[in-house]
């Protein structure tokens, strides 16, 4: 999968990549309908249709296509960081928060509001000045996060981050990861071109770090939205791996935070 999105990144214009990627998301899309509450293939497939047919909305209106204005695009990576914003909330309080999204009409919305706007980011990173490059920068911060996580964790976890939504996480995991990040975000500043001299360390180390906590944010949401419909893995369309949207969750809490980091520090 590594060497495909590399392969993918290099090789493929931005229209060729906004389309792989909204096939990504499309499977995602698919997985998460079940997640919220729609049984039938119909309904799934509709939902599936309504969300694909956003981002082409999405595609149209920022003209992605071309060299987007910035300034309709950042209304939207603003409103994505607002929900997950809410998310947080939401998460902080489950499993009280349920009486606020347990309903299909809600879980529905979130999805839209996990998916659409990652998409959206993440085809906007591609249009920006080494754009192939914030890509991997911005994967490779939720893989450092996700990784010093797990070692701090094993090593030291004993105090539980998220009991009710994933007991196996622990607060040192947490620090443990936000540390690595840290570490990455000084190690990326140094190794920045010349050119971007007015982009500060303390501005790659805010962009690094928020984009960290995203991520952990949208995976733990996610498996809330899974714990709370029962099911262990969001589908089995990655045998190993469990589902796309198992791969995506953190990704899709990362890439609006990134992109609007980005754009606040004037890259």
């Amino acid at each position: 999968m590594a060497s495909a999105f590399l392969l993918a990144i290099v090789f493929l214009p931005t229209p060729g990549l906004a389309l792989a990627f909204a096939i990504v998301i499309g499977l995602g899309c698919w997985e998460w309908s079940r997640l919220a509450g729609w049984s039938s293939i119909v309904a799934r497939g509709l939902y599936v249709t309504a969300l694909m047919a956003a981002m082409v909305g999405l595609y149209l209106h920022c003209e992605l296509g071309n060299s987007p204005d910035r300034d309709q695009v950042q209304p939207f990576l603003g409103l994505a960081c607002l929900w997950w914003s809410i998310a947080l909330l939401w998460l902080k309080s489950y499993p009280a928060s349920t009486v606020l999204w347990s309903t299909v009409a809600m879980r529905s919305l979130m999805g839209v509001l996990i998916l659409v706007p990652a998409w959206l980011a993440a085809v906007f990173l591609l249009t920006l000045p080494q754009g192939g490059l914030l890509m991997v920068a911005m994967v490779i911060v939720v893989a450092a996060a996700d990784i010093g996580a797990y070692f701090s964790g094993k090593a030291w976890g004993r105090h539980k981050l998220a009991p009710d939504v994933s007991p196996a996480k622990t607060w040192e995991g947490f620090w443990g990861g936000m540390l690595c990040c840290f570490v990455l975000a000084i190690a990326a500043w140094y190794a920045m071109p010349v050119q971007l001299d007015h982009i500060g360390l303390v501005q790659v180390i805010a962009v690094v770090l928020t984009t960290a906590v995203a991520s952990v944010v949208g995976d733990l949401i996610v498996s809330m939205v899974k714990r709370e419909s029962g099911v262990k893995d969001s589908g089995s369309l990655l045998p190993g791996h469990g589902g796309v949207l198992d791969r995506l969750d953190s990704l899709s809490g990362a890439a609006p935070v990134f992109a609007l980091g980005l754009l606040l520090a004037g890259w």
